[in-house]
């Protein structure tokens, strides 16, 4: 099962990149992903970070691991939970001031057609825009100041 949804963003892209690499202000403005953390409090290669996503009420704890970054223009992480593979890519694509964020999410491995019937792929599809059009919120709204110890792209 694949899951694409792209949004356009009205924010330079240093400031979408920095809001979604800043692991320590997703509490601000994620609702359905929780309880956030890495060792570095930022997404980097190689390394996992944890969060806790509650589709249908339900806490699932995932621990994925960032297999690639581009900076600014994409982000790979993988992670299996219960024989099923995920793999979840973010591109960032800059025109004129605006970002177009797309997240594409992969779901494979034996027991992937048994998530179908826990959490339909419509569902996924939501919390996927809905993650994006958060991402968008806070970058528009400016409610979210990023690290400052940003890389500069």
């Amino acid at each position: 099962m694949t899951i694409i949804e792209s949004i356009i963003i009205n924010a330079p892209m240093k400031k979408v990149w920095d809001i979604f690499t800043d692991l320590t202000c997703w509490k601000d403005w994620s609702t359905i992903i929780e309880d956030v953390s890495s060792v570095s409090g930022r997404l980097a290669e190689g390394k996992s970070f944890k969060f806790c996503i509650r589709p249908f009420d339900i806490p699932i704890y995932l621990e994925p691991v960032v297999e690639e970054i581009i900076p600014g223009q994409s982000i790979i992480w993988t992670g299996k939970k219960h024989g099923i593979t995920a793999r979840h890519e973010f591109t960032f694509q800059a025109k004129d001031d605006k970002v177009i964020l797309t997240s594409r999410e992969t779901f494979t491995g034996i027991l992937a057609l048994r998530l179908r019937f826990f959490f339909p792929k419509q569902k996924i599809q939501e919390l996927s825009a809905l993650m994006l059009k958060e991402i968008k919120q806070a970058a528009e709204g400016g409610t979210i100041i990023p690290d400052q110890h940003t890389e500069t792209i």
